[in-house]
């Protein structure tokens, strides 16, 4: 094993132990920072795969606006941050067999696929991502409608925590 394969293993370690810290936590504000872990993990990948402004992105963006939203959400719509009932569902065991069978189901379809054992090609000498990422992300005919749908969504998500934390008096 190389030195980058055993970063890597390390980094998708921390990064599957996070994001499993965001599900299991009881506190809300603790799964909030948990998933910041878990996105700066996700940035670590995207480094270790020569993917820089996606990594940057991923920090910025992910962890530097999206889960300081969560956060600031959580904050002004909880009133009382202390627990106040069962955190879990009676049935939690049933989504957690779920997820064993579909994860065990997807090992199983792909321990016969021989792309675990090629290696990427080198990109060419003059090839520019971030310039083909821009157009991509401002081009009618790429990706310009989700982008904007999803900028849409994000303000509407905090509207709806500022209208939701409003105490009318």
């Amino acid at each position: 094993m190389t030195g980058a394969q055993i970063i890597f293993i390390v980094v998708a370690l921390y990064t599957l132990g996070s994001a499993l810290m965001v599900v299991t936590t009881r506190n809300l504000i603790h799964a909030a920072l948990w998933l910041v872990s878990t996105l700066f993990g996700v940035a670590v990948t995207y480094a270790l795969m020569n993917a820089n402004f996606i990594a940057v992105v991923q920090v910025v963006v992910y962890i530097g606006a999206i889960a300081i939203l969560f956060i600031f959400a959580v904050m002004l719509t909880r009133k009382d941050m202390r627990d106040s009932g069962p955190q879990m569902n009676k049935n939690w065991w049933l989504g957690a067999l779920v997820a064993v069978l579909v994860f065990a189901g997807l090992a199983f379809m792909l321990s016969g696929w021989s792309g675990f054992s090629k290696v990427a090609a080198d990109l060419p000498s003059g090839f520019d991502s971030v310039s083909l990422l821009g157009e991509a992300l401002v081009s009618p005919q790429a990706y310009v409608l989700p982008f904007e749908v999803a900028s849409v969504l994000l303000l509407a998500a905090l509207v709806g925590a500022v209208y939701v934390a409003f105490n009318r008096k």
